[in-house]
C-alpha cells in the first residue's frame, strides 16, 4: 500500500506497455503519465523547485514563473498548490484548453501569448514576457526549464536508472525532445552504463532543435523553435523527425486499441516504429518513453474536425498500422 501526504510524492516508475501486438514491432513503452500531474514533467518540476528551495532562491514570498506549453505548467501548478507558492505560467495559443483550465483549477495564473516574436516564434514571445515580468518584480523566480541543469538531473537520477533496472539488456532507447531534459539525463546515464545503448531522439517536423528550419507546429509538447541550451549532441546517436499528421494517426490508432496517449507519446511511438521497421527488431530490446496521457488532447488530436481541418480528410481513415 502506498500512502502519501503531498501529490508530488507519487510517480509510477514500473509500468510498461508491450506494443508488439499493437504495432507489429518489438517495443516496450515506459508510461510516465500515471502521477497527479499526468506527465513526466512532474520529475523535472519537483527537482527544480526543491533545488531552488535548498539554495534559498525560492522563499515563501516568491512568485514562481515559468514558460510552458502545458505539461510542466500543470506539474508546477500542482507543486505550487501543495507548497503554498503563487505560480504564473506563461504559455501560448497552442496550449490545450483542458491544460489551461487544469492549471487555473490548481490556483495558478495563466498568461497566454498569441503573437510570435521575430524568428523566436511563440516561444520567443513567451520568454520575452517572462524576462520582462522578472525585471519588474524581484519576487519572481524563473526556474527556466530550458537552461536549468536540474531538469536533466531529474532523469539522470530517476528515469534512466528505473529503465536500467527493468531492462538490463536494453539495446536502444527512444526519447522525445523538447527542452531535451529527459533526453540529456537518460543519455548521460546510459553513456556511463556498462552496456552500450543507442540513444535515438525523436523530434517533430517544424522543430529547430537539431538545426532544421522552424515551421508550423500545432501539437504542444515536443519540439522547439530554437536549439535548447541543455542539448549536447555528442550524447545522441541519432535524431529523427515525425510529421504531425503521423503523430495524430498514431495516437488515434493506439486509442482504437484502448491506449489513450498524448501527442508527445504519439510522436515517440511513430518515430520508434519507423526506426524499427527500417532496422529490424530481431534480438533487439527497444524501449521508448511515453511522456503523457491523452485526456488533455480530447479537443485536438482526438477531435475529428480539428484533425481534418489541419491535416486533411484522410487523417481519419482507419488503418491497421500507419505510423511512419
Amino acid at each position: 500500500m502506498t500512502v502519501i501526504s503531498v501529490p508530488h510524492a507519487f510517480n509510477e516508475e514500473d509500468l510498461y506497455v508491450d506494443l508488439g501486438p499493437t504495432i507489429g514491432q518489438s517495443l516496450f513503452l515506459k508510461c510516465e503519465g500515471f502521477n497527479f500531474a499526468g506527465s513526466i514533467k512532474l520529475k523535472a518540476a519537483t527537482e527544480m523547485v526543491e533545488s531552488a528551495e535548498r539554495s534559498g532562491t525560492l522563499t515563501e514570498d516568491s512568485i514562481l514563473v515559468e514558460s510552458s506549453s502545458g505539461n510542466l505548467g500543470v506539474a508546477l501548478s500542482m507543486i505550487a498548490a501543495s507548497k503554498g507558492y503563487r505560480f504564473l505560467c506563461v504559455t501560448d495559443s497552442r496550449c490545450n484548453l483542458a491544460t489551461r483550465l487544469m492549471m487555473e483549477a490548481l490556483g495558478s495564473e495563466v498568461h497566454v501569448v498569441s503573437h510570435e516574436q521575430g524568428s523566436g516564434g511563440l516561444l520567443g514571445a513567451r520568454l520575452a514576457f517572462v524576462r520582462a515580468l522578472c525585471a519588474s518584480d524581484d519576487r519572481c523566480v524563473w526556474l527556466s526549464q530550458y537552461t536549468n541543469a536540474d531538469n536533466w538531473k531529474a532523469h539522470y537520477r530517476r528515469t534512466a536508472p528505473a529503465i536500467a533496472r527493468a531492462f538490463p539488456q536494453m539495446d536502444v532507447l527512444f526519447v522525445g525532445v523538447g527542452t531535451t531534459g529527459t533526453l540529456m539525463g537518460c543519455a548521460r546515464y546510459f553513456r556511463a552504463w556498462s552496456r552500450s545503448v543507442r540513444i535515438v531522439a525523436v523530434d517533430s517536423v517544424g522543430s529547430a532543435i537539431f538545426g532544421g528550419p522552424p515551421g508550423r507546429r500545432m501539437i504542444p509538447g515536443l519540439g522547439m523553435s530554437i536549439t535548447p541550451p541543455l542539448l549536447d549532441e555528442t550524447y545522441v546517436d541519432e535524431a529523427l523527425c515525425v510529421e504531425e499528421a503521423d503523430t495524430v494517426r498514431t495516437c488515434r490508432m493506439l486509442a482504437r486499441r484502448g491506449f489513450l496517449f498524448g501527442g508527445s507519446t504519439g510522436t515517440v511511438v511513430s518515430g520508434a516504429t519507423r526506426w524499427l521497421e527500417r532496422h529490424g527488431t530481431e534480438g533487439t530490446t527497444a524501449v521508448a518513453i511515453a511522456p503523457d496521457l491523452g485526456e488533455r488532447y480530447l479537443d485536438t488530436i482526438y477531435q475529428s474536425n480539428w484533425a481534418q481541418g489541419l491535416y486533411g480528410d484522410d487523417i481519419l481513415v482507419p488503418e491497421r498500422r500507419r505510423v511512419g
